[in-house]
C-alpha cells in the first residue's frame, strides 16, 4: 500500500471541496489588541482580529500577565506531571476553589482544554450512570459529540432549542431510566441562547440529569461572569456546568463544576483527566486572576455588549447579510465555501483584517459564513472600517452576486 498517497488523496480531497484550512501566522501585541503582526512567509504587517474569542481581551490585560509572570518566577514553567502524580500546584486548587464559587457549586474540576472536559466528563458520568440514555441537541459542540460516543451510551438526539421534541423522548424514556441532557447556553456559530428554563423544568419533571456547556457564556454574562445560567437566576438548576478558561478569560483549560460527588467520580475515573498533565501553574494564576476581575468588574461586559451592537447595526444598515444573533456573536452569511475563503484572504491582503472563513464541517454545507466577535477594544472606528472593508470585499469577489442568485 502507497501510505503517502492515500493522505495525500484526502488531502485533495479538502482542496476540490474548498475547505481546506489555512491557518493564520499571528504575532500579538501586548498593549495593542485587538491588532496583532501577520507573517505570511513574505512580510510581516500589522492586521486588526475580528474572530478572536479573547472576548474581553483578558488575555492582554496587565494584571493577568503579571499574575501569571509571578507564578512563573515563583514556581518555574510545568506542572510537572499528571495531577495524581505531582501536578496538582497550590495554583491550581485556588482556581478549582474560584470556580465552584463562581457557578455557586459545591466543587469543579480542571482540565487541559475546554474540548477534554467535555469529552472526559460527558463520557465518565454516562459510563457510571446504569443504562444512561443521553438526549442530545443536534447542533452541541463536536466535543460533546465526542463525549456521547465515547461513553458507549444510548443516544437520542433532539431538534434544536425544542423542548416539545425533548419532552416527548424523555415521556418515552420514562422516569426511571437514567437520563442525561446534554446541551449549551450559547451556539457559538449562530450566537443563539438555548432554552435553559424550560429544559431545566422537564428535567425535574422527568428525573433527568442536566449538563450545561456554557463555553461562549462564562466571563461575558452575569452579575458575577457566572454566564448565562448566572443572568438568568438559573444556577441552582443545572446539575453540571462546564466552561473554559480559554475565551472570555483569555487564558487556557475547561472545568466543570458541580455536586462533589459527581465531581470526585470523574475525577477518579475519567481517563482524559487521569492521564494528562496538569495545567502549570502560571496558566492557572492568571485564569484566577482573570476570574476574581470579571467578579467584580462589570465595565468589560458593559462596553463588550455595546460594541457588538454597534457592530451589528452598522452592517445590517449596510446591507450586509448579518444572521439574527441573541449574543455577543456577529455571524455575516455566505453560503459558499469558495467564497468564503477567498473573503478572509481578500479582507487580510486588501483591508488588513482577518476574519477566518467557517465553513463545513464547522458548519453544514450551505451555511458557511464569517464569524465576527466584536471586543471592548474595536472601537466606533474599526467597525466603520469594518463596515467598509465587508461592503468592498463583497462586490469584489462576487459574494454580492451569488447571494442575488441563491436569493433568486
Amino acid at each position: 500500500m502507497d501510505y503517502k498517497k492515500v493522505f495525500q488523496e484526502t488531502i485533495n480531497q479538502l482542496y476540490t471541496e474548498k475547505r481546506y484550512r489555512v491557518f493564520a501566522d499571528l504575532e500579538q501585541i501586548v498593549g495593542a489588541f485587538p491588532h496583532a503582526v501577520w507573517h505570511d512567509g513574505v512580510e510581516s504587517r500589522e492586521i486588526t482580529v475580528w474572530c478572536s474569542n479573547d472576548y474581553l481581551g483578558m488575555g492582554q490585560h496587565p494584571d493577568i500577565i503579571q499574575a501569571l509572570c509571578t507564578a512563573a518566577g515563583n514556581t518555574g514553567v510545568g506542572a510537572g506531571g499528571t495531577r495524581n502524580i505531582s501536578g496538582t500546584s497550590h495554583y491550581l486548587v485556588e482556581l478549582e476553589e474560584e470556580l465552584a464559587d463562581l457557578h455557586h457549586k459545591e466543587a469543579s474540576l480542571v482540565f487541559t482544554s475546554g474540548f477534554i472536559s467535555n469529552e472526559a466528563s460527558i463520557s465518565t458520568i454516562a459510563q457510571l450512570l446504569p443504562d444512561c440514555l443521553i438526549l442530545s441537541d443536534e447542533l452541541n459542540h463536536a466535543s460533546m459529540i465526542e463525549g456521547i460516543r465515547r461513553s458507549g451510551a444510548e443516544k437520542q438526539v433532539f431538534r434544536h432549542s425544542d423542548p416539545n421534541h425533548l419532552e416527548r423522548l424523555l415521556k418515552t424514556a420514562g422516569q426511571e431510566r437514567a437520563k442525561l441532557i446534554v446541551f449549551e447556553s450559547i451556539y457559538s456559530m449562530d450566537g443563539d441562547i438555548a432554552p435553559i428554563r424550560e429544559i431545566a423544568d422537564l428535567a425535574e419533571k422527568y428525573n433527568a440529569m442536566t449538563y450545561l456547556d456554557e463555553v461562549h457564556a462564562v466571563g461575558m454574562y452575569g452579575v458575577r461572569g457566572g454566564g448565562i445560567t448566572d443572568r438568568d437566576h438559573l444556577t441552582e438548576r443545572i446539575d453540571i456546568i462546564e466552561g473554559t478558561l480559554a475565551k472570555a478569560y483569555g487564558s487556557l483549560g475547561g472545568y466543570i463544576t458541580g455536586p462533589r460527588s459527581i465531581i470526585d467520580a470523574v475525577r477518579c475515573y475519567a481517563p482524559g483527566f487521569i492521564f494528562t498533565t496538569a495545567l502549570p501553574p502560571s496558566i492557572a494564576a492568571a485564569a484566577t486572576a482573570a476570574i476574581r476581575h470579571l467578579k467584580k468588574s462589570q465595565r468589560e461586559r458593559t462596553l463588550q455588549q455595546r460594541q457588538a451592537k454597534q457592530t451589528k447595526d452598522a452592517l445590517i444598515s449596510a446591507g450586509l447579510p448579518v444572521m439574527p444573533s441573541q449574543t455577543h456573536i456577529v455571524p455575516v452569511f455566505v453560503g459558499n465555501p469558495a467564497l468564503c475563503t477567498k473573503a478572509t484572504d481578500h479582507l487580510l491582503r486588501q483591508h488588513s483584517i482577518y476574519i477566518q472563513a467557517i465553513n463545513y464541517p464547522t458548519v453544514s454545507q450551505g451555511k458557511e459564513r464569517l464569524r465576527i466577535t466584536p471586543t471592548p477594544f474595536h472601537d466606533d472606528v474599526l467597525i466603520r472600517m469594518l463596515q467598509h472593508a465587508l461592503l468592498e470585499t463583497w462586490n469584489a469577489i462576487g459574494i454580492s452576486d451569488f447571494n442575488s442568485s441563491a436569493a433568486g
